[in-house]
C-alpha cells in the first residue's frame, strides 16, 4: 500500500495537543463477545479490515515547541502483533476485575513511536471474552470511528475475512480555515442521535460567503456566550486531577422503553438518557453528603458535522456546545422538560461551528496558545457527554457473537469526567469515566443512572398506560 508522509489537519493537530499526563487524549471501546477469542482470526480481521484505513499504519512525528505541523509517516517497522496483545484476566473474571483491566489501561499512554492505536483480546471475561481497542483521538472522532467499528464486523458468524469491496481508505486533511467551515454546512448536523437540517441555499451561490453579517454576529455572540460563562460550579466532580482513571458501565437499557419515555413527554431520546445523567449526578453528591440544592454543572457535547460524503474518512470533524445540566431540580419530570428546553436552543444555535473553527485555528498555533485556550475552556465545564448510534442489529467479531458494545471518551481541557452513551441491537449502555482521586467510583454513578431511568419510566409512562382505554 503506497503511504506518503503529509501533515495533520489542523484539528487533528489540536487533538494531539491536548495529550496530557494526567488526560490523555484516547478512545477505549469494548466489545463483549459470548465465547473465547480465537486469536489468529482476529489478527486476521485487523490486519485486512483496520489496515485498509492507511492512517493505522502511519505514526506521528511532532516537534513540540516549532512552527512545523505534525506529520503523518509511514512506520517502517510496522507490525500487527505490536498493536495486537492477548491477555486474560485473574480469577473470577467478573465486571469488577474487567473494571480494573480497563481503568488501568485507560490510563497507560500509547506508544508515540508507532502507530497511535492498540487491541487487547482479553479472555476470561465474564464467562466469555471481550475485545478492547485505544485508539488517539488525532486519528478520528467518535463518527469515523464508528465506520472503523463497521469494517471489523460481521453479520453473520462465518462471513470471510477478506470484504469483496473495500472503502476507500484516503483520509482528508483539513485546507484554509474557511474551507473545513463551508464544507460542514452543507452536510446535516448530527446532534448525538438526532439529525437537523440546515437551509444550505447560499452555498449554491458562493458569492453570498462575503455579504453574511447575519451569520458572523449569530456566531460572535456563540463564543460570546460561552467566554462570558463564569467559572464551573465546584463540586465532587470538579478539582486537580491525577494520572488514575477508573471506568464503570451499567447494564443494557431497552431502547424501546427510552423512546416511550420521549414520545410521552414530547422528548427526544438525547433529552430523556441527558435528564437521566442529570438524576444520577444528583443522587450521587447527594450519598457523599454534598448538597444538590440549586447546583447546575455544565457538559461539554460534542456534534458531529461531517457532512455524509466524507462518511467513511477519518479524522476529526464536530464541534462542541455547553450543556447546563440541572442536578439542583428534584423532580425528574421538570428536570426532563429543562433539558429538553437547553438542547432545543443548543440546536439552534451556531456555536458548534464556532467552536469548530476555534479548534481548526488553535490546531495552527503554538502548543502554548492551545493550552491557554484549552485551560480557559475546561474551567467552564465539569464532563464531557457523547451519544453514538451504534449498530442496529445483531453483530459478529471473528466470529463471535457480540454481546454488548461500550466506550469511553477522553475528558478534554482537563476535566475530570466523561459521559458515553451507546446504542447497540436495541439497547443503550452508559458508560462513565472519572479521575480516581474525584470519584473512585464510578459504578455508583452507573447504578444511580439505571435507578433514575426507571423512576422516569414510572413517572412519565405508568401513568399514561394505568389510564389507556382496554380493548
Amino acid at each position: 500500500m503506497a503511504q506518503d508522509s503529509h501533515p495533520l489537519g489542523a484539528v487533528d493537530s489540536a487533538w494531539l495537543h491536548m495529550d496530557d499526563p494526567t488526560n490523555l487524549m484516547m478512545v477505549t471501546g469494548v466489545a463483549l463477545l459470548d465465547g473465547p477469542v480465537d486469536v489468529e482470526r482476529c489478527y486476521k480481521t485487523f490486519e485486512s479490515r483496520l489496515l485498509s484505513f492507511e492512517r493505522f499504519r502511519m505514526r506521528v512525528t511532532d516537534q513540540r515547541g516549532s512552527f512545523s505541523a505534525p506529520r503523518w509517516e509511514p512506520d517502517p517497522h510496522f507490525s500487527i502483533r505490536a498493536h495486537v496483545h492477548r491477555v486474560a484476566l485473574p480469577s473470577p473474571g467478573d465486571m469488577t476485575t474487567l473494571q480494573e483491566f480497563l481503568g488501568d489501561l485507560a490510563s497507560t499512554p500509547l506508544d508515540y513511536t508507532k502507530p497511535l492505536w492498540q487491541v487487547h483480546l482479553v479472555e476470561n471475561v465474564l464467562g466469555g471474552s471481550a475485545v478492547v481497542m485505544r485508539f488517539h483521538h488525532c486519528i478520528g472522532d467518535g463518527a469515523a470511528m464508528n465506520t472503523v467499528m463497521h469494517r471489523l464486523m460481521d453479520k453473520t458468524p462465518d462471513a470471510p475475512i477478506e470484504l469483496p469491496r473495500p472503502q476507500s481508505n484516503h483520509n482528508h486533511t483539513l485546507g484554509p480555515l474557511l474551507e473545513p467551515i463551508v464544507a460542514t454546512i452543507e452536510g446535516s448536523i448530527k446532534l448525538a442521535d438526532e439529525l437537523v437540517h440546515e437551509g444550505m441555499e447560499f452555498l449554491r451561490h458562493p458569492e453570498h460567503l462575503l455579504d453574511l453579517p447575519a451569520q458572523a454576529a449569530s456566531g460572535a455572540m456563540a463564543l460570546s456566550r460561552v467566554l462570558l460563562l463564569p467559572p464551573e460550579t465546584k463540586t465532587l466532580f470538579k478539582g486537580p486531577l491525577g494520572v488514575q482513571k477508573r471506568v464503570a458501565w451499567s447494564s443494557p437499557t431497552p431502547l424501546e422503553q427510552v423512546k416511550r419515555i420521549g414520545k410521552t413527554a414530547g422528548a427526544k431520546v438525547n433529552d430523556v438518557l441527558l435528564a437521566a445523567v442529570a438524576g444520577a449526578l444528583r443522587n450521587y453528591l447527594i450519598g457523599r453528603g454534598a448538597s444538590a440544592d440549586g447546583v447546575e454543572i455544565r457538559a461539554v457535547i460534542p456534534v458531529d458535522l461531517r457532512p455524509p460524503s466524507r462518511a467513511h474518512d477519518l479524522g476529526n470533524e464536530f464541534g462542541l456546545v455547553f450543556l447546563s445540566l440541572p442536578l439542583g431540580t428534584p423532580s425528574p419530570v421538570v428536570r426532563l422538560a429543562e433539558v429538553k428546553q437547553r438542547m432545543e436552543a443548543l440546536k439552534r444555535s451556531p456555536e458548534a461551528y464556532v467552536f469548530y473553527g476555534l479548534l481548526n485555528f488553535f490546531g495552527r498555533t503554538p502548543a502554548q496558545v492551545e493550552e491557554q485556550a484549552v485551560n480557559l475552556f475546561g474551567s467552564k465545564a465539569t464532563a464531557v457527554m457523547t451519544n453514538v448510534r451504534g449498530p442496529t442489529e445483531q453483530l459478529y467479531l471473528a466470529g463471535n457473537r457480540i454481546k454488548n458494545i461500550m466506550f469511553w471518551v477522553p475528558q478534554s481541557g482537563r476535566l475530570g469526567m466523561g459521559v458515553s452513551i451507546m446504542s447497540y441491537c436495541g439497547q443503550v449502555t452508559l458508560g462513565v469515566i472519572t479521575d480516581a482521586g474525584l470519584v473512585p467510583d464510578p459504578e455508583t454513578i452507573t447504578a444511580a443512572f439505571e435507578q433514575e431511568f426507571h423512576v422516569l419510566y414510572d413517572a412519565i409512562v405508568a401513568p399514561t398506560s394505568a389510564t389507556t382505554p382496554q380493548h
